[in-house]
């Protein structure tokens, strides 16, 4: 049996036939959740930094809920979060520009923010949650990036 030949090339309405294929059925989500993951990047950065300046500048801002195993100084607390939130910062203005370190970079340091604020949860229990799960969310959008086939 043989098939009809089906037309090929230029369609009137300027795509082509067949329509061509991309990475994958849901390539437009992931790379718009890279995108997003870079911009939460940014904002988790930049908060993380006001964070650690907050926790320098005075140990009355924050009060640790009970006994805890991982008690550190405020101060300590603060220098931690406001280096990883300059690294995260730039990393995700890295991962804007398509830097092809930077989600690797990424994954690693936000990573250790998702710890970092896993043991800060005495401090502040609701914002250490919200920023745990924005983490989470930037972990799997880095992780899931698909590249283009050639």
């Amino acid at each position: 049996m043989s098939q009809a030949a089906q037309p090929t090339g230029p369609t009137p309405s300027g795509g082509s036939w067949p329509p061509r294929q991309t990475a994958g059925a849901g390539s437009g989500w992931v790379t718009g959740a890279l995108t997003f993951a870079g911009v939460l990047m940014l904002c988790g950065g930049i908060l993380a930094v006001f964070q650690g300046i907050a926790a320098i500048a005075r140990d009355s801002v924050y009060f640790r809920i009970g006994d805890y195993v991982y008690a550190m100084n405020l101060t300590g607390w603060g220098v931690i979060h406001l280096v990883l939130g300059v690294l995260v910062l730039g990393t995700g203005i890295g991962l804007l520009m398509d830097m092809a370190w930077a989600r690797f970079a990424g994954l690693f340091l936000v990573s250790l923010s998702l710890i970092a604020q896993f043991l800060f949860l005495p401090y502040s229990p609701v914002w250490s949650v919200i920023m745990m799960a924005i983490d989470i969310f930037v972990i799997w959008a880095l992780a899931s990036r698909q590249e283009a086939a050639g």
